[in-house]
This record gives C-alpha cells, structure tokens and sequence, in this order.
C-alpha cells in the first residue's frame, strides 16, 4: 500500500499492534486537511474500525515561531496539553474523543504522536444550513448545555491545569499585551491598518481601562469555533483541537463563540457575562485573527483564500469597531 504518513508504514503498523492487537491492520490513510498546529490523519483498517492519528511535528506548526516563546498559560499547542486537557474533560463529562495512546518517546521520530477516537459524523459548521431547524435546535443546544457545564468549572486563579505559579496580573493582560503585538504585525503589511494604528491603539487601551479586578475564572476551550465541534450521528457535540483550553474568563470564550455562531449563539449566550469584558475580548479577537490570517499566509498554508480571507474580513471588522466604538 502507498501511503503519504509522518510515520513509516512499518513503523505506524508495529505502532497499531502494539496499542490495538494483531487484528488491526491499516488500509487506508487520509490526511485531514485544515489544521495549523498539528497534523491530522484518519486511519482505517481491515476489521472496519476507524481512528484518528495525531502529529505534533514543530515542522508542520504554522506558529511553532509564537508557540515557543509564549509562557505555560499561553501556549496552545503541544502533546501535554492535549493530554491533560482530553482526560480533565472526560472526568468533567464534556464529550471530547478519547485519547487511545500517546507516544512522547521521541527516538526514531522528533514529534509526539497520539492515537484518538475516531467520531463519525460532520462538524458543527455543517449544521449552521442545515435544512431542519429542528435538527439544528437539537444539537446547538446540546452544544450550549455542554459549554455551560464546562464554564461553571471554576478556579480563583487562571491558567492552563498544568500552571503552579501564583496569578499576580488580571488574565485580560495577557491579550493585552498579544493584541498589541499582533498589531505590530499587521501594521507592516496592511496600510489601512498602519494608517488607524493609533486609533486601534487608543480603543485597546480604553477597552482594557474598564476592566474590573476579578479572582473567578470557567474553564473554556479558547477558540470554539464550529469547525472545532464534532458532531456523531446522535447529534452529540464533542470539542476538538482542545490543546489551548484553560481556566480563564469566560468572556473571552464568549465573545468568540458570538461571532462565530451567528445566529446560533443564542443557544449558547450566558446572560451573567460582564459586558466590558465581552468589548475587550472582541477587539481582541479581531486584531489577532487579522495577523492570524497574515501569518498563514507568510508561511504557506495551503488554503490561501482562508487566510486572506480571515485577514481581510477582521481587519475590516476592527476598522468598524473603532468607528462604531466611543471613548
């Protein structure tokens, strides 16, 4: 069988066997398209099962450049977090696919790799036109309980579950000092964006401003779009890409999920959210996923029209912002 893997057939097949039995032999390789921190394959074998490899290769990370320089609680790649985070959501009862095997042994190749369920179905992003509006009542608030029981998850301090230090700055200071630089970035390729920089500057600056101390923080994913929802032939939701997720405030989830989800996030809104928290976080959003949408680009990613669409709709997004927005 010819095959396009990280691992070698040989090595991937002694790899199966070691984890699942002599019975399961690997037929066939898809490579998932659309990741930007780690590769994506769907292995399927002889017996009729199905499962998913991961690959966390520096190599094929389109922002392995950021990821190595951000703190612990920054960080939103790597094989430890997914494992802490897949197994703290499991013993939450928030569905996310399980985790068979993690190999972090590192001595024929240079990368982590995992085995994980496999589950059947679409993404979430497949049902926001769907034809039955019942079906998409259903799953979208299967989703939102989901989210509210996970967010209820609280902690007086903020940080990935692996974080031990003690919290001496508000967690919005974290994107704070992100948006700026990401700001940064962008301003030396978009003129429209270098020519309001100021501006951008002044609204950032005013939105952190009216930020009230706090010390309870929900455990959220931390870029929930529906592309990182799957979605089984039950309607049951489970969260994917879940290496970024943390205790942090929920509005940051929240603001995410409101333009994420359209019309949709009404099944998702928490009416408790602290408004001026839900502006910063927008902001900051937009900002970042302008130089998010840059960056792919400069690095090529494959899907070109994503990132420049990505850039493109969130710089004029931020442009808006500042316009509609009153210091």
């Amino acid at each position: 069988m010819e095959v396009t893997c990280h691992l070698d057939y040989a090595d991937l097949q002694d790899y199966v066997k070691k984890v699942f039995g002599s019975g399961y032999l690997v037929v066939r390789i898809s490579k998932i398209n659309g990741g930007t921190q780690k590769v994506v394959y769907k292995l399927d074998f002889s017996n009729g099962f199905s499962c998913i490899l991961y690959i966390w290769d520096p190599a094929s990370n389109y922002f392995q450049e950021e990821q190595t320089n951000l703190d612990i609680n920054e960080r939103s790649d790597g094989s430890d977090l997914f494992e802490l985070n897949n197994q703290y959501l499991i013993q939450q009862g928030i569905r996310t696919p399980a985790l068979y095997d993690l190999n972090t042994e590192k001595t024929r190749y240079p990368f982590d790799y995992a085995l994980v369920e496999y589950v059947a179905g679409h993404k979430a992003e497949d049902f926001l036109h769907h034809s039955d509006s019942k079906v998409q009542d259903n799953l979208f608030q299967k989703l939102g309980d989901m989210l509210a029981h996970m967010h209820t998850n609280n902690k007086k301090s903020y940080g990935k579950l692996n974080y031990e230090g003690i919290n001496t700055e508000s967690c919005h200071l974290l994107q704070m000092e992100d948006a700026k630089e990401q700001l940064s970035y962008s301003s030396q390729y978009l003129e429209r964006i270098r020519a309001n920089q100021s501006k951008l500057l002044d609204t950032l600056y005013e939105l952190e401003s009216r930020i009230k101390p706090r010390t309870q923080y929900g455990f959220i994913h931390g870029e929930l779009g529906p592309d990182h929802v799957l979605v089984n032939d039950e309607l049951n939701p489970f969260l994917i890409d879940i290496e970024g997720a943390m205790f942090f405030d929920i509005e940051h989830e929240h603001s995410f999920l409101e333009f994420r989800f359209g019309d949709f996030y009404r099944f998702l809104k928490n009416d408790t959210l602290d408004y001026n928290r839900m502006l910063f976080y927008r902001f900051h959003h937009h900002i970042s996923l302008i130089s998010g949408g840059l960056k792919l680009l400069h690095r090529g990613f494959p899907d070109k029209q994503f990132a420049q669409g990505l850039a493109d709709h969130h710089s004029q997004s931020a442009l808006e912002f500042i316009t509609d927005f009153r210091i």
